[in-house]
C-alpha cells in the first residue's frame, strides 16, 4: 500500500526559523497554532469506553481535539516518573520507548476510528511503515500525538501520526490497523 509520507524535516526546525522561540515545527501534519491544547475532549476513564486498552497500556491521558468527522486528532499522553519503562530504559537516563510513542499513537487512531462505527471494535496494530524518531520523550514531558487519516475501510485504517514535545518532532510514521 503507497500512502503520501508524513514529511522530512530536521527536529529542531520550526516555523518560525530558530529553536525555542515557541513556535512549531514545519511539516506537521495538523496546524497546532489553531487548537486549545489544553482542552480535554475524553479522559483515561472516558477512553475506556472507545478503547480496548487497560493498565499500563493504556497510554493516552486525554483526547484534547478532534475534528468533526473524526479523521484527524490530537491526544496527550503525560510521561511519569512511575511508568513501568523508566527503571530500564535506560537506567540513570530514562527515555520513552520509540515502540511506546508509537503505540500511544495507535491507541489515538483507534479511538479516531471507533467513533464512526456502529460498534466498538478492537482495532489491532498490523503496520508501522516510513517511520522516524527525532527527540527524546523524557518523564515529566507532555508527549502531544497527531493522527490524520489517509486510508479507511470498514475493518480499518491507515494515518499519518506524529508526536511533539517542547515544540520538538520526537517521531512520525504511517501506521495500519485492523479489526480483529
Amino acid at each position: 500500500m503507497t500512502t503520501a509520507p508524513v514529511g522530512n524535516m530536521d527536529s529542531n526546525a520550526t516555523a518560525g526559523g530558530g529553536q525555542g522561540d515557541g513556535s512549531w515545527p514545519r511539516n506537521l501534519i495538523l496546524d497546532l497554532s489553531s487548537i486549545d491544547l489544553s482542552r480535554r475532549v475524553l479522559g483515561r476513564k472516558e477512553l475506556e469506553d472507545w478503547n480496548p486498552h487497560r493498565g499500563e497500556m493504556a497510554l493516552l491521558d486525554a483526547i484534547v481535539w478532534h475534528s468533526p468527522d473524526f479523521k484527524e486528532g490530537v491526544a496527550l499522553k503525560r510521561t511519569r516518573n512511575d511508568e513501568f519503562w523508566v527503571p530500564g530504559h535506560f537506567p540513570g537516563r530514562p527515555m520513552m520507548p520509540g515502540v511506546l510513542q508509537i503505540e500511544a499513537a495507535a491507541q489515538l487512531a483507534v479511538y479516531l476510528f471507533n467513533s464512526r462505527q456502529r460498534t466498538r471494535l478492537t482495532a489491532a496494530f498490523t503496520r508501522i511503515e516510513e517511520c522516524s524518531f527525532r527527540s527524546m520523550v523524557i518523564p515529566g514531558d507532555d508527549l502531544f500525538l497527531l493522527c490524520q487519516e489517509v486510508r479507511r475501510s470498514r475493518r480499518g485504517f491507515t494515518c499519518n501520526v506524529q508526536g511533539v514535545v517542547n515544540h520538538k518532532l520526537t517521531f512520525e510514521a504511517v501506521i495500519q490497523g485492523l479489526s480483529v
